[in-house]
């Protein structure tokens, strides 16, 4: 079914960017707002909720203050097109992941409510639009969160990215568009895992004549990793053939029979602990 098109006159076709965020403002409080560009101002929403159909799941690099800071977009859509952004490791950000991953069906309408946690904590909370009914899933520290949200954007099925960014965003913030790649993903949650300073990965990349993982080959990308852990393991086993070959056995057999790769590493990590504590 088409909807009707109004004639005359009226905004652009160009999607609102809610941003998640509790505070005050003149004595108002807020859990998410808009951003006029021209006055460089916030738009607080007396509504916590906005009701629609999950059209996307994007991730979007920004960077702040010299970093990159990962970004997801909820592409809603409603009246108009919304793109709710938040920061990807945010109570919001993860309660809504909670919720949406157990929605099989996402040709019906979805409520999307902001809730103020705690001090500066924002939550979500999803509803079937039809039932007014809560979306509930039990909170589990052992969450893979990118295979969370690889599960969702399959459902959803491939979408168009040409959703246009605000010309402008919240002051303070410089926006560099940059859709993130898995394997650029990937080594960022290993890394974040082992604790791997982020300027040996870039030097390692110099030397590839690369600047960001995705641009080489599989089997380079897998080289990186590997390297990453040994140099974790390097002060926590005394025997470093056996941290190879654990290694190849309980990460690299484990990933090629079908476990996940983070959890297989944390597998050998905690071997490898075990080992130092057993010599010692």
């Amino acid at each position: 079914m088409i909807a009707e098109i109004k004639l005359g006159l009226c905004n652009p076709p160009e999607p609102v960017y809610l941003y998640v965020n509790q505070g005050e403002v003149d004595g108002e409080s807020f859990v998410w707002y808009k951003f006029n560009i021209s006055q460089e101002k916030k738009i607080l929403l007396s509504q916590r909720a906005l009701t629609g159909y999950l059209s996307e799941l994007r991730l979007t690099t920004k960077e702040f203050k010299g970093k990159d800071n990962l970004k997801l977009d909820i592409v809603v859509s409603a009246d108009e097109l919304y793109v709710v952004r938040t920061g990807i490791e945010t109570n919001f950000a993860k309660s809504f992941l909670l919720a949406a991953s157990l929605v099989q069906d996402f040709s019906k309408p979805l409520i999307i409510v902001a809730n103020a946690g705690d001090e500066n904590t924002v939550f979500c909370n999803l509803y079937d639009a039809v039932t007014k009914s809560r979306i509930e899933r039990e909170w589990s520290r052992d969450l893979d969160w990118a295979t969370i949200i690889r599960d969702i954007q399959s459902l959803l099925g491939k979408t168009s990215s040409s959703i246009p960014e605000p010309p402008l965003t919240p002051p303070k913030l410089s926006v560099v568009p940059q859709a993130v790649h898995p394997q650029d993903l990937r080594v960022k949650n290993i890394r974040t895992l082992l604790d791997y300073p982020l300027d040996l990965v870039k030097e390692w990349l110099q030397f590839q004549d690369v600047d960001r993982p995705s641009l080489l080959d599989t089997h380079q990308i897998n080289e990186l990793i590997k390297n990453m852990c040994l140099a974790w393991a390097a002060g926590k086993c005394d025997h470093p053939n056996h941290a190879e070959s654990s290694y190849q056995k309980l990460v690299v057999d484990a990933v090629a029979s079908g476990m996940d790769e983070l959890t297989a590493i944390k597998t050998w990590m905690q071997q490898v602990q075990a080992v130092k504590i057993g010599a010692v």
